[in-house]
């Protein structure tokens, strides 16, 4: 695992599954507009926490994109689930502003509920089909511009899925602050 200390909060980043993150207070799911079980993270956590998550999220849905809400964990070792719809690539205009409002408002949302722990997937980079490098950009770019007004965050993590997908987090972080 990476980690990194940036205005008193560490980043880290890892391969492994997102509902599985034991030592983290809040995980954010890369919802669907429904915030229904789907595939990937969305299936995840929904398969971990139990049916509870989704009864809980019915009177939230539907979302819009960049848009974040928050649950309880339920099952899941995470006291919280922070649920954010992600643009679809080349569809959801602008592309860019909508997956950083993801990261924003998973964020601000941390704070609001004096969250010390979070835990990120690559947001929009399974089937909304966005480029992982483009992706990983705009999301540590956007944690490294908030880290210094976060007063609740200490632990930011990014849960990889492959091991590609760590590496070009890991040399993207390098390349940004080292």
């Amino acid at each position: 695992m990476l980690k990194r200390k940036i205005s008193d909060v560490e980043i880290q980043l890892t391969k492994g599954d997102i509902s599985k993150q034991e030592d983290i207070e809040a995980i954010v799911n890369a919802a669907n507009a429904q915030l229904r079980t789907g595939g990937g993270v969305a299936g995840a956590i929904h398969r971990s926490a139990g049916p509870g998550l989704e009864k809980e999220c019915r009177p939230l849905a539907s979302i819009e994109r960049g848009e974040a809400v928050i649950t309880s964990g339920h099952n899941l070792p995470n006291g919280y689930v922070i649920h954010c719809l992600g643009p679809v690539y080349g569809v959801d205009k602008p592309e860019d502003k909508l997956l950083r409002d993801c990261y924003v408002n998973s964020l601000n949302l941390a704070e609001e509920n004096k969250v010390k722990s979070i835990a990120f997937p690559a947001i929009s980079t399974g089937a909304f089909g966005y480029p992982i490098d483009k992706a990983v950009k705009i999301a540590l770019e956007t944690v490294l511009d908030k880290v210094s007004e976060l007063k609740h965050l200490e632990k930011i993590r990014f849960v990889l899925y492959s091991n590609d997908d760590l590496n070009i987090y890991e040399k993207t972080l390098k390349e940004m602050i080292d």
